[in-house]
């Protein structure tokens, strides 16, 4: 049996970028995200961080051009990008490497690092165009590397347009797709041109992390090239990438933060964790019921578990039962199945709790009752509340910023983190408890210690 088969590899010859943001370490991560093993050949090594590039050395010509001999002749490649190349003759070593093989190329024309540091010297623009673009499956330049590519100046998406056709039609690349990323439109439009046709890939500007962008949307490309899609499906699914990758990015460092790569497959897998832990928690909660039927509000109940503080951000991100947990016979009975979005209030409850201790995910409501609340205090619980009588105008006006308000309130009225907020209604607005933990396991924990 032939694993190759199986696995898809992608190579990646560019810089290494000692923050992690952008370069060879970008590359890797955002094969691994697509499933597709990352292969590699150091172009330069760079003193790197958000904030500036302190150094770079580049490695000689002929330990580049041995690197991508390496892996090719053994291992072999589905699809290849090139990132920084920084000199002329790493340039012509790449190129003269490269033409051996017949792996789709994607080339994102490097220039300058996030921080405005100068990554391809000033006599190697010549040797990019001349050497690597006509071996281009597809160019993926920025505002400012297109227009250094086709000697224009991009202002509007026309100039965008003419340029990703001069890059094909008269530097000899198969395509190019110019990025809308500093065009100053209303959303992110990427311009491509291929087979003689323009198509634009559309998404909304979303604020994030931006450092890697670059590298990560084109090697995006790439591992989906690798894995046999077609350019424009590859360029779609890469689009919807990055666009996730800035939005959820991680926010380290005192500069450019950078791009997440591994959301892709981090939501998707936290999702599922979610489900399962929360599924088992209402079929617990179910078996014991009978001892739970008293403290059904009127409303019914609900039980509640949030993605991690990074993804959390609307009550989308918030798994609860659809229809909520009512009494049913002498026990109690999820209405529906387990949904993500399913419950609002509860849902911006541990929103807003999240902000203040994001280890807390997990809530419960039950009716309110000061034997409940007596029970909670006797079993060393931190017990807190918050009164809707106290609730300035503004808030009350402001639709769905009660229970963030309340929230907010109980938590900054106690010394310490909460296990169990309540408050005792107003007009039309049931009397309620709700228990906090940073699980459902850990909810039912303390549910079965008030209810014994």
């Amino acid at each position: 049996m032939d694993a190759r088969k199986y696995v898809k590899t992608a190579l990646t010859i560019a810089g290494s970028d000692s923050g992690g943001g952008a370069g060879i370490e970008a590359d890797l991560k955002t094969f691994s995200a697509f499933g597709v093993h990352g292969l590699v050949a150091i172009i330069s090594v760079t003193a790197q961080n958000t904030q500036e590039v302190r150094a770079i050395y580049d490695v000689s010509p002929e330990v580049v051009a041995k690197q991508i001999e390496a892996v090719a002749d053994d291992i072999g490649v589905d699809a290849a990008k090139t990132g920084m190349l920084s000199n002329a003759e790493i340039i012509k070593a790449v190129a003269r490497t490269v033409k051996k093989y017949e792996f789709p190329l994607v080339v994102d024309p490097v220039m300058i690092a996030k921080s405005g540091a100068p990554l391809l010297r000033e006599d190697a623009m010549d040797a990019l165009i001349e050497y690597i673009i006509p071996l281009a499956t597809l160019v993926t330049p920025n505002k400012p590397e297109a227009e250094k590519l086709s000697g224009i100046k991009i202002e509007t998406l026309e100039d965008a347009k003419k340029a990703a056709k001069i890059i094909v039609e008269e530097l000899g690349a198969k395509a190019a797709i110019v990025k809308g990323g500093h065009l100053n439109l209303s959303e992110a439009v990427d311009v491509l041109y291929h087979a003689g046709k323009f198509r634009e890939y559309r998404a909304p500007f979303v604020e994030g992390c931006t450092h890697g962008t670059g590298c990560s949307f084109s090697a995006a490309i790439t591992a989906n090239l690798a894995k046999g899609k077609g350019l424009e499906e590859a360029i779609k699914v890469a689009k919807e990438f990055i666009t996730m990758g800035i939005f959820y990015g991680a926010r380290i460092g005192k500069g450019h933060c950078p791009v997440n790569q591994n959301v892709w497959i981090e939501i998707p897998a936290e999702k599922w964790r979610v489900y399962e832990s929360l599924t088992k928690a209402v079929r617990e909660l179910e078996r014991i019921g009978d001892r739970i039927l008293p403290h059904v509000p009127e409303v019914g109940m609900n039980f509640v578990y949030a993605l991690p503080r990074l993804y959390a951000r609307t009550p989308k991100d918030v798994a609860g039962v659809k229809g909520r947990i009512v009494r049913f016979g002498n026990t109690v009975k999820a209405v529906g199945s387990i949904e993500f979005g399913a419950s609002s209030h509860l849902a911006r409850a541990v929103l807003k709790f999240m902000e203040f201790y994001p280890e807390i995910r997990s809530a419960l409501n039950l009716r309110y009752s000061r034997g409940l609340i007596d029970r909670a205090q006797k079993n060393g619980f931190k017990v807190s509340f918050y009164d809707r009588r106290e609730e300035p105008e503004e808030i009350k006006a402001k639709e769905g910023a009660t229970i963030p308000w309340g929230i907010e309130t109980a938590i900054k009225r106690l010394s310490g983190r909460p296990d169990i907020i309540y408050h005792l209604g107003d007009w039309e607005k049931e009397a309620m408890v709700l228990i906090f933990g940073e699980s459902p396991e850990d909810v039912l924990r303390k549910l079965k210690m008030l209810t014994e």
